[in-house]
């Protein structure tokens, strides 16, 4: 009889599935039945918290139980595969002398062993030792497997300041309990520094701690952070192996692993005794999943952490409204960092009017003018503009026809090298036409700027400086991202210029100019959520000049530079911002004050997805409803896309009233 959390193979039409048992107490509502073909597991692989998780969840998000568990278990171990922890891969000598002096290749693979210490099989192989010679030596009994020695590097950490010291003595004082903690700190206050010594009494204790941060790209910087401090820390994100990702998964089930790093999905790795858990940048909208099984990231972390009765900390800059709302509630303790670390100061910001002013690929004069100053002074220059490729459209001159994507109600970005036309939402590419498809002129013109285009204006400007484009055309792997990072981090003048990959905990201490090339679309969006992110990159932005000794200034270009939202952020600082939209989105009813769910229905005419929406809409009561309308991009890959929104003042109103359409 498999136990609760256990996986079974089971017969499922004409083929045998992987499933997990979730109950062994089941009212029969079959007539017939079809047995069990075989357990897969002695003992639960999905331990009874998880589970519990995977039940709230369902609950909360109104998903099947079964899809949520798909989520929950690392994708190997949905296909079946063996859960167990593969035997270390790392080789030590376990005899002091060997004795076959005739057997030269053992002889230097055993004094290899001897000086190296423990050492990694590929490591071996790659110094030109072979398989061959291993097992011979093991069978001798000469060598044997063992795991790796995780040292931490032993750095002398830096002394806290007033405000880190006391953020750590707080979380320190909670370890024992469930306690939330939202720690603004402004970028370059040290917030890392706060969660290393926060960690540290409780990998002492013998407790596990999860780290949660928002990009793959950030995680091998801050696991190498971590790993000079603390010994068997491990990493979690999408980039692994199914394999690598199952182990890493099962160590921490079994204890093996202190500090776990980790991105959005690692909120779902079992622990077996978790003491701390720590989400940096809790804002950042990538905790967020958007397909399948909707869920934050963030507020599974909360949710584990009041499940383990541990400690959670919020970091960031910019916290979200919904944190701040909470804070202000007194359901989070709030935390300040409100100085930079250091001698360090703040950035100084200064808007740049480009109305009537030329530009050369978005590079106004007085900003030419700028950025030729920072690079005389030995400076490093950040340039963001979130937009990839080359431009957003292609227009032509004589009639006004814009290439569209065949499948979407989208314009198709221009990119170069190679050119082609891109749908940056269904992926889509197609060759970029040499005449008109509505007139036939050769009068086609790229208008708009991506960070392609960007980048090429900025090498004719600046020839005798390097320029590093960085977004996910350039640097789809890590190695990619590091190696740029690398000749940056070099301290010689050059120019970044990017999307909001540069704009998330990047330490970059000879940068001393950042520069915003269009402030104004986020603002002017009818997302009533699109000020707020825009207000968070533009912090978080310019939180990557002046980090070190020398002063930082960002220049914003803006072609509404009256604008009240970016004039408030810029004279209130993001605290002041936030207390402004926090009031509005009260005086209009919106989250996080009244509870929010949209209920999106799509299919290949439009007319059945209306239908639907119309037929759900009878069915609600005691909640406002907007809609049905078409969706913001109502098609998407042929697929015809109507929503309809419900707003309730209190949550378990609108719970209510989705339960009822189930």
């Amino acid at each position: 009889m498999p136990s609760v959390g256990t996986r079974v193979k089971v017969p499922f039409a004409r083929a045998t599935t992987v499933g997990i048992c979730v109950s062994d107490v089941v009212e029969n509502p079959h007539k017939t039945l079809k047995d069990v073909e075989s357990v897969l597991d002695t003992s639960a692989i999905v331990p009874a918290e998880l589970m519990a998780l995977a039940h709230w969840m369902s609950n909360y998000y109104h998903y099947p139980l079964g899809e949520i568990l798909a989520t929950v278990l690392p994708a190997a171990a949905r296909r079946g595969a063996t859960c167990s922890i593969n035997p270390p891969d790392y080789w030590r000598v376990c005899t002091d002398t060997f004795d076959n002096t005739r057997a030269r290749a053992q002889a230097a693979l055993f004094n290899d062993l001897q000086k190296q210490g423990p050492t990694a099989t590929a490591d071996l192989l790659a110094a030109g030792h072979s398989r061959t010679t291993l097992n011979n030596l093991s069978k001798g009994n000469y060598i044997e497997r063992c795991e790796p020695v995780d040292t931490p590097a032993g750095e002398t950490p830096p002394t806290p300041t007033e405000a880190q010291d006391t953020a750590i003595r707080a979380i320190s004082a909670a370890l024992q309990s469930f306690a939330p903690f939202l720690l603004e700190g402004v970028t370059g206050s040290g917030k890392t520094e706060v969660y290393l010594r926060s960690i540290a009494p409780v990998v002492a204790q013998g407790r596990q701690v999860l780290v949660l941060v928002p990009e793959i790209a950030l995680t091998p910087q801050t696991l190498s952070r971590f790993q000079r401090r603390f010994a068997n820390v491990g990493m979690l994100h999408s980039n692994l192996g199914d394999s690598a990702r199952l182990q890493t998964w099962l160590k921490c089930a079994r204890g093996d692993i202190s500090v776990l790093i980790g991105t959005r999905s690692a909120v779902f790795t079992p622990f077996k005794a978790l003491g701390l858990v720590i989400v940096d940048e809790e804002h950042d909208s990538s905790y967020k999943q958007g397909e399948g099984l909707r869920y934050s990231a963030r507020d599974l972390a909360i949710k584990r952490a009041q499940s383990h009765q541990v400690p959670v900390v919020l970091g960031s800059a910019t916290p979200s409204l919904e944190s701040l709302y909470n804070a202000n509630l007194g359901r989070y303790q709030k935390l300040d960092l409100p100085y930079r670390a250091g001698n360090a100061q703040m950035p100084s910001y200064r808007i740049i009017d480009m109305r009537g002013l030329a530009h050369t690929d978005g590079i106004s004069v007085p900003l030419e003018r700028v950025i030729r100053d920072h690079l005389r002074a030995k400076g490093q220059v950040l340039v963001f503009l979130n937009r990839r490729g080359f431009a957003p459209t292609l227009l032509c001159a004589a009639c006004g026809w814009q290439a569209h994507c065949s499948d979407c109600d989208a314009r198709l970005t221009l990119h170069k090298n190679p050119s082609h036309l891109v749908c940056h939402h269904c992926s889509l590419k197609f060759q970029v036409p040499k005449t008109c498809e509505g007139c036939g002129s050769t009068g086609l013109m790229a208008v708009g700027l991506g960070t392609q285009r960007t980048e090429t204006g900025l090498q004719n400007l600046f020839s005798d400086v390097p320029v590093y484009r960085i977004d996910r055309d350039t640097t789809r792997t890590n190695a990619k991202l590091e190696a740029q990072f690398a000749k940056v981090n070099q301290g010689d003048p050059c120019i970044m210029v990017g999307t909001q990959m540069l704009a998330k905990g990047h330490h970059f201490p000879n940068v001393t100019l950042v520069a915003v090339l269009n402030a104004d679309a986020g603002f002017a969006s009818a997302d009533f959520r699109a000020p707020e992110r825009t207000a968070q990159l533009i912090v978080q932005v310019a939180g990557r000049a002046g980090r070190e000794q020398r002063p930082g200034q960002v220049w914003i270009q803006s072609y509404q530079p009256e604008n009240i939202l970016l004039q408030r952020l810029i004279n209130e600082g993001y605290p002041g911002f936030a207390a402004a939209e926090l009031a509005e989105r009260a005086k209009n009813g919106f989250p996080p004050m009244h509870s929010m769910a949209l209920l999106r229905a799509e299919s290949a005419q439009g007319q059945e997805a209306m239908e639907l929406l119309n037929q759900l809409k009878a069915q609600l009561s005691g909640v406002e409803i907007m809609g049905p309308v078409p969706a913001p991009l109502a098609r998407i890959a042929n697929r015809n896309r109507f929503q309809l929104m419900l707003l309730a003042p209190k949550r378990t109103q609108l719970h209510a009233a989705l339960r009822r359409l189930k």
